[in-house]
């Protein structure tokens, strides 16, 4: 290796290979790709593959360099992080450098926290890893987390410190690296298809499922430099000098090829087959992954002069996005987030449209002024430290807002309670394990036995989490009266014969759940979901289901009142706003239209089934808003999150169940 000061030698680390426009236009088609999805998710169904193809064409410009560099005996681990310091952190700082500024101004002391945590492991490269800890049913919605698009970036970066090394061990070794790409590519495609039937997370955040795209653009970067040499030497009658042995593949590179435009063609097919087949429900990455993965790679391979390549990802347009990209990336989701956060719903299209062409403007500022004056020019070492120092300070800035809670004394007493105040769903919704999370299945029941004092009558609930958050209020109103049982998992409605994406084992729990029922034939079965996220109608299979096995009483409990962000968040919002600073006991501000409007239909629906039915929304909802609170303290909230009940505000739910008759004349 050398270790020649790279302060002279700004360009020279790209003199192996000529500057590929269509690259800077495919990377535009990824982009924009991200961004109309984030921007509106129904627009391009699976526009958060643009991010493989990142993966692709980042393997593919990384192994091109190193391969370069090994092959004239120049390469430099030096060099090499020098030149991806000065590439990475300067745009970098500056979009967490302003979103800790922004969080400072916007957000509540749990998510300034949060945020803080987000900036360190962001300046650690291993966001993948925070955010794939932190996943979860009852987890902050993405949408809020301002740093979440820095996963990707995390990967990247594991990348880049173990294959260097990978390669450089293979060049000094003399191994062949067909041998070792084979290996590192199966290995790490075959574990992302294992684990993505089982830990669809793991499989989406870890590096180890997702070095296999980068390795494939590591692949056509090896069969495009060493085919170069082979021409070159055949040119100076010389033998090959690279230091791998030579692949039949090497053909499909030569321009004349007339495969290359069917390889550009098949590839932009594959990347546009991905986008309209894949969707976030899909079990992705898996095998899906391969579409924008091998199309990305297809196009690659073929060549600039290919026919889309040339007609297509070479258009100006294109490649100003690609120049601009990485910026690009960086703002447009955060500028998305805080919109999110700041109206406690989604945006409107005019908001969110303002958040995208503001961060058009602020990557091509940020290209022009920060990034290309840093990235090129003299001083590169000094540049490095000086970026590597920030990023370090930034880091220890971040981890030190996590350390003190949000900085809670920006806020005043009564923010700092809201702010404190924490819920133990996991204790008051169930007993034992009646109330099922995410990850486990119907097995789990097992350890739920069924306990009945055959003096008392019986009623079953069964659902998903909105069913469960009744348990408290049944247990508190009904428990001395009546055997109660509970059957309930999170993303799991009531509804039978229909699997669920989100909640594999839902069809297997809720056939247990009816085998339950006849088993036991419990006096009254209670149905509660959280019904606008589902075909909520096909519950008629099940209220049929039950009928058949001799059931009589059948309550179904309407969709619960919802609001468009967590309930503690809105108080504080709301006594930001309000000229004389309250916590109102009834808010109109945060309601979610579109729970309201399903109970009119669920009542007529109910009516339909001949079962009874009982309106959340009556209960806790009038003209002049929804109850947000039952007295004076903290612990009074009625609800913790978006939708779910505390326990105080299912007891009092559960007890306004008289003004329907109910339990009356049994």
């Amino acid at each position: 290796m050398t270790d020649k000061s790279p302060e002279n030698n700004t360009n020279k680390h790209e003199a192996h290979s000529k500057y590929r426009p269509d690259i800077d236009g495919l990377r535009a088609v990824a982009i924009i790709s991200v961004v109309s999805f984030h921007a509106f998710p129904n627009f391009i169904t699976g526009g958060f593959i643009g991010v493989d193809i990142f993966f692709v064409i980042s393997g593919y410009l990384i192994s091109s360099i190193i391969f370069g560099e090994l092959n004239q005996n120049k390469f430099s681990f030096l060099d090499f992080y020098i030149r991806r310091i000065k590439r990475i952190f300067p745009a970098l700082l500056a979009m967490m450098t302003t979103c800790f500024i922004a969080g400072w101004l916007i957000l509540l002391p749990n998510e300034y926290k949060q945020l803080g945590k987000h900036i360190a492991t962001g300046a650690g490269f291993v966001s993948n890893f925070a955010f794939w800890q932190e996943s979860g049913y009852f987890d902050s919605t993405a949408e809020t987390k301002p740093l979440l698009h820095l996963w990707s970036l995390g990967i990247e970066e594991q990348f880049y410190l173990i294959w260097p090394i990978i390669l450089w061990i293979t060049w000094q070794k003399k191994i062949n690296y067909w041998i070792i790409a084979t290996i590192i590519t199966l290995a790490s495609f075959l574990l992302n298809i294992i684990k993505i039937n089982f830990d669809q997370v793991a499989a989406f955040y870890s590096p180890q499922t997702r070095f296999w795209e980068l390795m494939i653009g590591s692949i056509v970067a090896y069969v495009q430099i060493h085919n170069s040499h082979i021409i070159a030497n055949i040119k100076n009658k010389q033998p090959s000098a690279s230091f791998c042995s030579v692949n039949p593949l090497d053909s499909i590179t030569s321009s004349s090829n007339p495969r290359n435009h069917i390889s550009s063609l098949l590839g932009i097919i594959l990347i546009g087959i991905g986008f309209g087949l894949i969707h976030k429900e899909s079990n992705f990455p898996g095998w899906y992954a391969l579409l924008p993965s091998l199309g990305a790679a297809l196009l690659i391979a073929a060549g600039q002069e290919a026919l889309v390549n040339r007609f297509v990802l070479s258009n100006r347009v294109l490649i100003w996005f690609g120049l601009i990209s990485y910026p690009l990336y960086l703002w447009h989701w955060p500028l998305l987030s805080f919109a999110r956060i700041i109206k406690s719903e989604n945006p409107n299209t005019e908001t969110i449209c303002l958040a995208v062409a503001t961060a058009v403007c602020l990557a091509w500022l940020t290209y022009t002024l920060i990034e290309k004056p840093i990235r090129f020019g003299r001083y590169s070492r000094q540049k490095a430290i000086a970026l590597a120092l920030s990023m370090c300070a930034v880091g220890s800035i971040g981890f030190y807002t996590y350390n003190q809670g949000g900085f809670e004394l920006r806020f005043p007493k009564t923010v700092q309670d809201l702010n404190q105040y924490q819920y133990n769903f996991h204790d008051e919704y169930r007993e034992f394990t009646c109330f099922l999370e995410p990850e486990q299945d119907y097995t789990a029941f097992q350890d739920c036995g069924v306990t009945r004092d055959k003096n008392k009558k019986t009623i079953l609930i069964w659902g998903d989490s909105h069913a469960a958050h009744l348990y408290p209020g049944y247990k508190e109103i009904y428990g001395n009266s009546f055997n109660l049982i509970q059957r309930t998992a999170a993303i799991c409605p009531p509804i039978l014969n229909t699997d669920f994406p989100k909640r594999k084992s839902c069809k297997d729990i809720n056939s247990k759940n009816i085998e339950l029922i006849r088993a036991e034939n419990p006096d009254r079965v209670v149905l509660s979901a959280l019904w606008y996220d589902y075909d909520w109608t096909q519950v008629k299979k099940t209220i049929s289901a039950l009928k058949d096995s001799g059931i009589k009483n059948i309550d179904l409990i309407g969709q619960d009142p919802c609001w468009t962000d967590d309930l503690p968040k809105l108080l504080y919002k709301y006594f930001k706003n309000d000229t004389m600073h309250q916590i109102p006991r009834r808010m109109k501000f945060g309601v979610d239209g579109k729970c309201l409007k399903l109970d009119p239909l669920m009542k007529e629906f109910s009516a339909q089934q001949q079962v009874n039915y009982i309106s959340p929304t009556d209960i806790m909802c009038n003209d002049e808003g929804c109850i947000t609170r039952l007295g004076d303290t903290i612990e009074s909230l009625t609800g913790w999150d978006s939708g779910h009940f505390t326990s105080v505000g299912s007891v009092y739910l559960v007890s306004q169940f008289s003004q329907f008759n109910y339990l009356t004349g049994w």
